[in-house]
């Protein structure tokens, strides 16, 4: 099993086949991976689920308070 270690930076760039992701851990650990539209759709669902889905969806702002 991978140690696990502190994430110090993230960087992602869009490519023709999809995405690259480089991961930097604290301590100057580094890892680049490449992603596809299917696979990043998959991680924003997670996200998304980990923050507690999307708020916004059907819900009107108050427009004063």
């Amino acid at each position: 099993m991978a140690k696990l270690q502190l994430l110090e930076t993230f960087s992602l760039q869009e490519t023709e086949d999809g995405y690259r992701l480089l991961v930097s851990a604290v301590g100057g650990d580094n890892i680049y991976v490449s992603i596809t539209p299917d696979q990043m759709d998959d991680i924003i669902e997670s996200l998304e689920a980990a923050m507690g889905g999307e708020d916004d969806e059907g819900v009107e702002e108050d427009e004063a308070f």
